[in-house]
């Protein structure tokens, strides 16, 4: 089991978009390092059987159910939790919309709907946790992506709200931080077995171009981004807030070029 940095003997980790992906590899991490963990996701189907899967691994384990963009249902679903847990540790933010499209005929609401999931519902998750935090220690992280600084074609709703994430992490991480609440970001590379790999790359001649463009030469695994947050909730990351971690196997040194090739590729450009 980690040491957390709150220094509580059972850490209690929330993970918003905890039910799928990158996001429930996380939870699942968790659970398997000793933490209670809890799961909130649109779906309560996902929710359940994502509470069941954490309770299998031997962990205490809740769920709720809300849609990001509707602030007051993600502040009911952590106030309810926390009646129940107490104060939270550790926050996974990860709630993501993305799908690949031109901005030149890609609807009003294509991109509103991808700005409203990432970055405003963001602020809604970190808003209606803030109340709910163990101060000092707890740690917030922020699951971004490397469209934040790096744009990328068919990306441009994508780029516009994950650069507003980031720097919601900076600013929050200066307002929060002099109450012991650490904010950081953590951006995963190309991640195999998830949803958005399957729309970047849908067969395996695009998915193994993807991986060679890698340094490291491999598609990262849910496990990778699991251990960074780990890392950024433990006491051995007491003293960084406010950063911006990439965990990608050097993708994003490639810069937008490389990136941009890869997406230009998977749209038939």
């Amino acid at each position: 089991m980690y040491e957390p940095s709150s220094q509580t003997d059972k850490p209690t980790v929330l993970v918003v978009g905890g039910t799928s992906g990158i996001n429930r590899g996380i939870a699942l991490g968790f659970a398997r390092s000793g933490a209670r963990v809890a799961v909130a996701s649109r779906s309560w189907e996902k929710v359940a059987q994502t509470v069941d899967e954490l309770r299998a691994l031997g962990a205490e384990a809740e769920g709720f159910s809300a849609d990001v963009r509707d602030a007051e249902a993600v502040r009911d679903g952590v106030v309810r939790l926390c009646g129940h847990w107490g104060p939270l540790d550790v926050v996974i933010s990860g709630a993501a919309g993305n799908f690949p499209a031109l901005a030149s005929g890609m609807s009003a609401n294509g991109f509103r709907s991808v700005v409203e999931i990432d970055l405003l519902g963001s602020f809604h998750v970190l808003q209606a946790v803030y109340p709910q935090l163990r101060r000092p220690g707890a740690s917030v992280i922020q699951i971004s992506a490397p469209q934040a600084s790096l744009p990328m074609i068919g990306q441009s709703h994508v780029c516009a709200a994950k650069a507003g994430v980031d720097m919601l992490t900076r600013t929050l991480a200066q307002e929060w931080g002099p109450e012991g609440i650490r904010v950081n970001s953590v951006i995963p590379g190309p991640i195999e077995h998830t949803e958005g790999m399957a729309r970047l790359a849908p067969d395996e001649s695009l998915r193994e171009k993807i991986a060679q463009s890698v340094p490291l030469r491999r598609l990262g695994q849910a496990e990778d981004i699991f251990r960074a947050c780990r890392f950024l909730a433990s006491k051995d990351a007491d003293f960084i807030t406010g950063a911006v971690l990439p965990v990608d196997g050097g993708w994003s040194l490639a810069g937008a070029s490389r990136v941009g090739d890869a997406l230009a590729e998977s749209l038939g450009l």
